[in-house]
């Protein structure tokens, strides 16, 4: 059981699979809260989601301006060339205003608080992909199987 006699959540896990701003962030969010109230934190990072974690990509992830209905414009205005850079400077000029740091910088915070932050095996093999193309705060590459059993006793979150 993930919580204690109080009803306290004291362990979380959470799948990130998204690889846009938007997708992202909610789980660092989510995992960075977990930390700073003492609850055990792991992430891990599985299909477009890796793109939050591959140090090439971490520094370029966008905002999904194409068929992203909290964007609130028709599909065809986010498909205008630039649009996504543009929704994608905006969001982050916000984020800055609110004190929220960059994904790579957001990583290395979280797991300096002890969260344990995992590739998922299967999509790693399925992108060729090998452990020097992630940043250094990726702890292991691991399988489904091996995610679960140390998220035994988690809150299972998937964003």
């Amino acid at each position: 059981m993930s919580e204690n006699n109080n009803g306290e959540i004291k362990k979380v896990s959470i799948i990130v699979s998204k690889g846009s701003l938007e997708g992202i962030y909610p789980a660092l969010i989510m995992a960075n809260g977990a930390r700073m109230e003492g609850i055990e934190a792991t992430l891990f990072f599985t299909f477009f989601g890796l793109d939050a974690i591959i140090d090439k990509r971490m520094d370029k992830v966008k905002v999904a301006t194409v068929g992203n209905p909290g964007m609130h414009i028709p599909t065809f205005i986010g498909a205008i060339p630039g649009m996504s850079a543009f929704a994608t400077s905006q969001m982050k000029k916000e984020m800055e205003a609110l004190d929220i740091p960059p994904i790579r910088e957001f990583i290395e915070m979280i797991h300096d608080t002890g969260a344990d932050i995992f590739a998922c095996k299967a999509t790693v093999d399925m992108f060729h992909l090998k452990k020097e193309d992630f940043c250094e705060q990726v702890d292991e590459i691991i399988s489904v199987g091996q995610f679960y059993e140390k998220s035994a006793g988690a809150e299972i979150i998937f964003t």
